[in-house]
């Protein structure tokens, strides 16, 4: 064989395995858009209706992933998790990120943490479920830096916008992006003496709850929520023009029938793509709650972040469920790093309450779940 034709051989050989590799790669997945009616969630691609169901991740029971997901054992946790939510009808996790993991400075970012939550990603499209990126967690209060919680409000929101942007620039062009939710649960309200400046709603150690003004004064807490929505919001839009923007909250309405939302307050509503609400459903309370989701019926998405039967029983949890009907969007519960099985066998929280409910979870899937 002449070098000539040695050469040309080589390159078709070479053409060949390359156009193997492309044909075995998954395709990328269709971004989430919001359906020109403002109803539904869509496929951008195809325009088919997307229902959101999955399962809030913090990784093993009382324990955070980003602790140890530089870790050989830490990494497979999460790649085994996910997998495993996926079988159980998941096409949405949603994933905390704690601030302090990302963030080293008023505007400074860990590179290498940024990598990590790039893996995530890439982890994520691998297996086919999208993610809510949940931002500014500081669920351990002894982790959140010093100089963060000694800044002043206008500063702190300053160092809120430089992780938005800083984690939009990352994620800007992956659409396994489901959302950004700018904050779990913030709260318009002054602190008292004796507790911490931001932090609140303590529940197994961690703080779930978070304050985005330190003192109210007499400004309208409205104002006060859509000044600071609307700050983060154009962080992320600096380099994200396109993926959904929400903000998981209290639905307060539930507690007190006549309360009205602070974050999807008429004013402030349009700052958002869709709504989320974390709600747990009440033994007797049922009739009351249902009648308290029209306060959140606001013409877009309805998306129930949080769920569980920790006030009721699952009978009630299904009725309740059922009977939310159209007027819930998607639903999304909580996946505490065990399979149903090993929840039975002692996995905490154990028992076959857990293991029954996950297994209903996997059952009740919508069917566009796995048809895309």
């Amino acid at each position: 064989m002449s070098f000539g034709a040695r050469f040309l051989f080589g390159v078709v050989i070479i053409v060949l395995i390359n156009s193997a590799a492309h044909s075995t790669k998954a395709a990328a997945p269709s971004r989430i858009v919001i359906a020109e009616d403002h109803k539904h969630f869509i496929y951008e691609d195809n325009n088919s209706r997307f229902i959101p169901w999955g399962f809030n991740y913090l990784g093993v029971f009382e324990h955070l992933a980003e602790e140890d997901w530089h870790t050989k054992s830490g990494w497979k946790q999460i790649e085994s998790d996910f997998r495993e939510m996926k079988a159980l009808g998941a096409n949405v996790v949603r994933w905390h990120l704690q601030f302090p993991t990302y963030i080293t400075g008023p505007d400074q970012a860990d590179a290498e943490q940024l990598e990590r939550l790039t893996r995530v990603l890439d982890l994520a499209s691998e297996v086919g479920l999208y993610l809510d990126l949940t931002g500014l967690n500081c669920f351990r209060m002894d982790r959140g830096p010093k100089w963060y919680d000694e800044l002043s409000e206008e500063d702190r929101w300053n160092a809120q916008a430089f992780f938005w942007e800083t984690i939009s620039q990352t994620c800007a062009r992956r659409p396994e992006v489901f959302c950004y939710d700018l904050m779990n649960e913030p709260v318009v309200t002054a602190a008292k003496p004796d507790e911490h400046t931001w932090l609140t709603g303590e529940l197994g150690g961690f703080y779930f709850v978070q304050r985005i003004s330190s003192k109210t004064d007499d400004r309208d807490q409205k104002m006060i929520a859509k000044q600071w929505a609307e700050k983060m919001i154009a962080a992320i839009r600096k380099h994200d023009k396109k993926t959904l923007v929400t903000v998981g909250v209290i639905p307060w309405a539930f507690v007190w029938p006549t309360a009205k939302p602070v974050f999807y307050s008429e004013d402030g509503s349009d700052s958002f793509d869709f709504v989320s609400i974390h709600v747990y459903p009440q033994s007797g309370k049922l009739e009351s709650e249902l009648k308290a989701l029209d306060t959140y019926q606001l013409g877009k998405p309805l998306l129930i972040e949080e769920t569980f039967p920790l006030g009721c029983n699952q009978e009630e949890f299904e009725t309740f469920q059922k009977q939310a009907g159209l007027k819930v969007d998607g639903w999304m519960s909580h996946y505490f790093g065990a399979t149903p099985q090993e929840h039975r066998d002692g996995a905490e929280p154990a028992g076959n309450a857990v293991a029954n409910f996950l297994e209903y979870w996997g059952r009740t899937a919508p069917q566009t779940v796995t048809s895309h």
